[in-house]
């Protein structure tokens, strides 16, 4: 966002509106402060302790991959009776 020198000079200031993150509730605050929290839950929120370990990226836990030996699947055409297969739908609609 660009700030328009004639607001400078008039003493005009650009505000956003913005939700609470603690308590979800509407405020407006200033264009590009960090403000995250409203006059009401920033006492709260500073008397919080503060987190003693960062928190990390999230690793999901992975078993080992089966092992299968000798997995061969083999069709021979001569085994199926591909005209006895009825492959038709029946009465539906897809």
């Amino acid at each position: 966002m660009q700030r328009n020198s004639n607001d400078e000079k008039q003493g005009r200031v650009r505000v956003e509106l913005k939700y609470c993150e603690h308590c979800g509730g509407l405020f407006v605050r200033e264009c590009g402060t960090g403000v995250v929290y409203c006059n009401t839950c920033q006492p709260k929120v500073a008397d919080l302790p503060v987190p003693k370990k960062r928190p990390s990226y999230v690793k999901l836990p992975v078993r080992r991959p089966a092992l299968v030996d000798e997995y061969e699947v083999e069709i021979k055409s001569e085994e199926v009776d591909v005209e006895a297969l009825d492959l038709e739908a029946v009465g539906g609609v897809a």
